[in-house]
C-alpha cells in the first residue's frame, strides 16, 4: 500500500510512534552492539582495524561478511578462497588492504601449487601491479623472458623452479610444468627481478594491494554523528550503531529526531491530501493502458493466469530459481504437468513498460532459438509472465571462472559453437524474421537459457524494442542495456545512430566472453573484458600465435576457436556500418575459417593500421 493512501489515525499512529523512538529517557541503557564494535582490534604491527573489518574481540555484526581477520602469532590473516594472505597494511582512507601470500612468506617452495584469487564481490587488485609466474619442474632452458632461479624440494621431490615477470602461459611449451602460480607483485618489484633474481624473496614479501568496495562515505557520516559502524545480517546492509539503537544512516540528536518527525508527519499529510486523487487516477491509467494493451492481441495473446493460480502452479513461490532487478523467478507445473519458470515483477515498478515489451516482442516469435512465452498474469500491481522451462539455466553459468585458473564446467567447443549459431540464428529471427523488427538491446549471457540439450533460446524482452523493419535507425529517449555489452552508439551518439546493430555488438562481446571464459585476462587489470580482452585476443590472432585460451584443445577445434573469435570481432567494431547483419554472421560461422578476414583493431585499443575491408550484407 501506498504511504499517500494512509488513513489519518495511521499517520497519527506513525508520527507518535517516530516521536517516541527519539526521545531518550533516564531509563534507556547502551545498545552493546554500540560498545562491542566501538572496540578496535590490533594484531602484531596492524592496529587500529575497525569497520568494515571483524573479529577476535569484535563480533560479526561490526563488520561486513568477507571482511573477517584472524590473528596467529601476532599476524593479521584473511583468508580469500584457498588463500591465507598476511596483513601488511590497512589504509582506511584509501581502502587499501595491502596483504602478501602467507605460503611464500618464508620462501618460494610451497607445499601446494594454488593460484592466487581474491574475493571480486568485496575487493579489486590494486593499481601499478604485474602477475609473477612461478613454473616447476619445467625442465626449460634459461631465456630472455623466462629465468631458471633454483631447485626446491616439494613433498620429499627435488623439482626446479622458474619464473617470468611476462605473461607466458599461452605459451604451449609450459603445458609440461609439474605447476605454474601466479602471483601479483608491485611493478617495481617485478622490473627488480628482470635484473637481479635473488630478489624474488623481496618481491614476494612486498606483497600487493587490495583496494576493498565497502562504501566509506556513510561509514564517515555514521561516525561524525557518534556512531560506530556496523552490518545489518538480516537485512544485509549498512547500518549505523547509536548508543541507544541502531539507525540506517546516522545517529540524530534528540531534538533534530523530534524536528524529523514533525517534518515528516506534515509531508505525509500534504501528499495525502493533495496526491491521494493523482495517484489513483495515475493507476487507473495504467492499468487501463495494459487492459487495452492486452485487448489489442485478441486470440494471438498467450493465456492470461490469476494470480492465485500463479501461487497454485509455484506451490506459493516455494522454489526460487533466481532474482534480478525486474523481480524473482520461481520454478512451476501447469496442470498438464509441464514445468514452467513464473517471473514475478516487483511490485515496486512504477509503469508496466517492461510487462508490455515482454508480452508484445515475445507474442509475435515463434522460433526454436527464442523462449516460449506461455501465459501472463495481470491483477493490478500483481504482474507475472510464464516461460518453457530450461533445465540448465543460463549460459552464464557455464562459461566463466570461479577463480583464479580454477573454473566452473566447460563445454565442449562443439557445443559452444553451436550455442552461438543458435543464437546468432535467434537473433536474426528478430531481426529479419518477424513482421515488426524485435531489437532487444540485453543480449548477455545471463539472457539466455540452454534446454535439455543445451539449445539455446533468447529471453528477458523486457528492455526490447519494436519498429519497422523499413526503420535503419531508431530513437531512444536513454541508454538501455547491460554495461559491457552496450554498443558505443546507445550511450554516445557520435558513433553513429542505434539499430539493430547494436544486438549485433552485444552478440560479439557475448561470443568474445563464451570462448575466453572470463570477464578479464590480468589480474591486474582494471579494464573489463570489452576493453582488455578484445584487444589482447586480436594481437594474438594479427601475429597468428597460438591461442589456446582454455588450455590445450585438440587441431580440429582450433577452427571452431578461431572462426568464433574472428566473427566476434567483426561484430564488436565501434562504427555500426562496420558490423555484419546477423545474416552475414551466421553465413561467416558456417564457412571455412580459412576465408574469413581478420576484422581491423577495435577502436578502444588504438588502431595501429588501416582497417581491412569485408563485403559484407549490411
Amino acid at each position: 500500500m501506498s504511504s499517500h493512501s494512509l488513513p489519518i489515525s495511521s499517520l497519527l499512529a506513525l508520527f507518535f510512534l517516530v516521536v517516541l523512538t527519539r526521545v531518550p529517557t533516564i531509563l534507556s541503557v547502551d545498545d552493546p552492539r554500540y560498545s562491542t564494535c566501538r572496540e578496535t582490534l590490533t594484531c602484531g604491527s596492524v592496529s587500529n582495524i575497525s569497520y568494515p573489518f571483524w573479529g577476535l574481540n569484535r563480533l560479526s555484526y561490526c563488520g561486513q561478511p568477507g571482511f573477517e581477520l584472524r590473528c596467529e602469532n601476532d599476524v593479521a590473516e584473511i583468508m580469500m578462497n584457498e588463500n591465507t594472505l598476511r596483513v601488511l597494511d590497512i589504509d582506511p582512507e584509501r581502502q587499501i588492504l595491502k596483504v602478501a601470500r602467507e605460503d611464500y612468506w618464508n620462501g618460494y617452495c610451497p607445499t601446494k601449487f594454488i593460484n592466487t584469487s581474491i574475493n571480486y564481490d568485496h575487493f579489486n587488485y590494486g593499481s601499478n601491479l604485474r602477475n609473477l609466474n612461478l613454473f616447476y619442474g619445467c625442465n626449460l632452458p634459461t631465456t630472455p623472458t623466462f629465468t631458471v632461479f633454483t631447485n626446491c624440494s616439494i613433498n620429499n621431490t627435488l623439482t626446479d623452479m622458474s619464473y617470468a615477470t611476462r605473461n607466458m602461459l599461452v605459451d604451449t611449451r609450459y603445458s609440461t610444468c609439474r605447476g605454474i602460480v601466479v602471483v601479483p607483485v608491485y611493478e617495481a618489484a617485478a622490473k627488480d627481478l628482470e635484473v637481479n633474481p635473488m630478489t624474488i624473496q623481496a618481491a614476494l614479501r612486498g606483497g600487493f594491494e587490495l583496494q576493498w568496495k565497502a562504501d566509506n562515505d556513510e561509514c564517515r557520516r555514521c561516525r561524525d554523528s557518534d556512531g560506530v559502524c556496523g552490518y545489518n545480517q538480516i537485512s544485509n546492509s549498512f547500518t549505523c550503531f547509536c548508543s541507544d539503537k541502531p539507525s540506517e544512516t546516522t545517529c540524530l540528536p534528540p531534538t533534530e529526531g523530534l524536528v524529523v518527525a514533525i517534518t515528516i508527519l506534515i509531508c505525509f499529510l500534504v501528499l495525502w491530501f493533495k496526491g491521494k486523487s493523482l495517484l489513483n487516477q495515475g493507476k487507473k491509467k495504467e492499468d487501463a493502458r495494459i487492459e487495452a494493451f492486452i485487448k489489442k492481441f485478441g486470440s494471438l495473446a498467450p493465456r492470461r493466469y490469476s494470480y492465485a493460480e500463479i501461487k497454485k502452479m509455484t506451490n506459493k513461490f516455494n522454489h526460487k530459481l533466481g532474482q534480478g532487478g525486474f523481480g524473482s523467478v520461481y520454478k512451476g507445473k501447469l496442470t498438464d504437468c509441464r514445468l514452467v519458470a513464473v517471473k514475478v515483477l516487483s511490485e515496486s515498478k512504477e509503469n508496466g513498460e517492461d510487462f508490455m515489451n515482454e508480452v508484445a516482442s515475445i507474442s509475435r516469435t515463434s522460433h526454436v532459438n527464442i523462449v516460449s512465452l506461455l501465459g501472463f498474469c495481470f491483477e493490478k500491481s500483481k504482474r507475472a509472465l510464464i516461460y518453457e522451462f530450461m533445465p540448465h539455466g543460463s549460459l552464464d553459468g557455464f562459461i566463466y571462472d570461479r577463480g583464479l585458473h580454477h573454473r566452473s564446467f566447460r563445454l565442449e567447443w562443439r557445443t559452444l559453437y553451436d550455442i552461438a549459431l543458435g543464437i546468432a540464428r535467434g537473433l536474426e529471427y528478430l531481426h529479419q524474421g518477424c513482421n515488426t523488427r524485435i531489437l532487444h538491446f540485453d543480449i548477455k549471457p545471463h539472457n539466455i537459457l540452454l534446454d535439455e540439450n543445451f539449445c539455446p533460446k533468447i529471453s528477458d524482452f523486457g528492455l526490447s524494442k519494436l519498429c519497422e523493419r523499413k526503420e535503419s535507425i531508431i530513437s531512444m529517449a536513454c541508454a538501455r542495456g547491460t554495461i559491457g555489452y552496450i554498443a558505443p552508439e546507445v550511450f554516445c551518439r557520435n558513433f553513429g545512430g542505434v539499430s539493430y546493430k547494436s544486438d549485433v555488438y552485444s552478440y560479439g562481446m557475448m561470443v568474445l566472453e563464451m570462448v575466453g571464459g572470463r570477464k578479464n585476462i590480468d589480474v591486474g587489470a582494471s579494464q573489463t573484458s570489452e576493453v582488455y580482452f578484445p584487444s589482447w585476443i586480436y594481437k594474438h590472432l594479427d601475429q597468428s600465435m597460438n591461442l589456446n585460451l582454455n588450455g590445450v584443445i585438440a587441431e580440429e577445434e582450433e577452427e571452431i576457436t578461431r572462426k568464433l573469435i574472428i566473427v566476434s570481432l567483426w561484430c564488436i567494431q565501434s562504427d555500426p556500418f562496420d558490423r555484419p547483419s546477423m545474416t552475414k554472421v551466421i553465413e561467416m560461422l558456417q564457412a571455412n575459417v580459412q576465408s574469413l578476414i581478420i576484422p581491423p583493431r577495435p577502436f578502444v585499443s588504438s588502431p595501429v593500421r588501416s582497417p581491412k575491408t569485408l563485403e559484407h550484407q549490411k
